[in-house]
């Protein structure tokens, strides 16, 4: 199934039903009296978190969604029936936004969650609504509102504790695949993944959501590479891992490419700079040499922002684990 992240819808809530002007009419009574009902209300255009989703695909083949419409009333006070609502169902993490973009009309971050984002038309009044003392036949009814409607935007981001973030190549997918049962494309050249990633990490009584995001490369909030807009996916993460490739056949400089991606990641959002954010080094069992695993360690720790702790903790930690599996 193809990933999509974003979509543009049209909805329109229903329009309430007419109010009926009516008299009772029966044999042998001579005064009657009103009995117009109501009409119905309108349906509404509701937005459903649900299980199971994990793209609005969806909402690329349809695009228009409309309520059903309220029945009028009728005469020997029946009111009529209310439109029947429709629902757009969508992936937990999704938020609803107006034509603009902007304007954030709802965020829907665990499945169940629901929010109406246009509201049905009022059915009319029949005249039995209007009867009264002095006003004993009446002879009008109020019509049904109209329904709402406009053009939305719905983005889904995804629901992740952590995001991997690298450059092209540098190892995101294959470490997915090895600690979760998502399984990534995987090849050996730049850009293998061309949307984000999720898969859960278990490790004994606990589990955490674990996103795997593409190659983000110099230059990417100009539109090189695959750009940065999916970058929104991490914006709901609580750490970021970076995934860096120490190996000497790569010829990078772990601390340059380091550099790059955090420059990247503050040009889309400038809060990632406060988030907490570990290294990770890959390919680490062919660095043999203590003084090459050392002064790894001194350019890492000479950036800015980082503490001189994160990296050997984290790297030797994932080392030890690999040795495990």
């Amino acid at each position: 199934m193809k990933f999509l992240d974003e979509a543009k819808v049209y909805v329109r809530s229903g329009d309430g039903g007419n109010g009926c002007v009516s008299f009772r009419r029966e044999k042998f009574i001579e005064f009657g009296g009103p009995n117009g009902g109501d009409g119905g209300d309108g349906g509404d255009v509701v937005v459903e978190a649900v299980n199971g989703l994990n793209t609005l695909i969806d909402y690329r083949y349809q695009q228009h969604f409309k309520a059903k419409n309220g029945r009028a009333g009728m005469g020997k006070d029946r009111h009529g029936a209310s439109g029947q609502d429709i629902v757009l169902k969508v992936p937990a993490g999704t938020q609803v936004y107006e034509e603009n973009g902007e304007v954030l009309l709802a965020d829907l971050t665990e499945a169940g969650q629901r929010a109406v984002i246009a509201r049905g038309g009022n059915g009319g009044f029949g005249n039995a609504h209007f009867k009264s003392s002095t006003n004993r036949a009446p002879r009008h009814a109020n019509p049904g509102q109209r329904g709402e409607e406009l053009t939305i935007r719905l983005r889904l981001k995804l629901i992740a504790d952590a995001g991997i973030v690298g450059l092209p190549n540098a190892g995101k997918s294959t470490f997915l695949s090895a600690v979760t049962a998502a399984k990534p494309k995987i090849a050996d050249y730049p850009f293998t993944t061309l949307e984000p990633h999720l898969g859960v990490v278990r490790w004994r009584d606990h589990e955490f959501a674990l996103a795997d995001m593409p190659g983000l490369i110099e230059g990417a909030a100009e539109g090189r590479g695959l750009g940065h807009q999916f970058l929104r996916h991490l914006e709901r993460t609580k750490v970021l891992v970076h995934l860096v490739d120490v190996s000497p056949a790569s010829g990078r400089d772990p601390a340059d490419d380091l550099d790059t991606v955090r420059r990247e990641l503050e040009l889309f959002q400038p809060t990632f700079a406060a988030r907490p954010q570990l290294v990770a080094a890959n390919k680490i069992d062919t660095v043999t040499e203590d003084d090459d695993r050392a002064r790894i360690d001194a350019r890492v720790n000479a950036l800015q922002g980082w503490s001189p702790n994160t990296w050997q903790d984290f790297t030797w930690n994932i080392y030890d684990w690999w040795l495990k599996k």
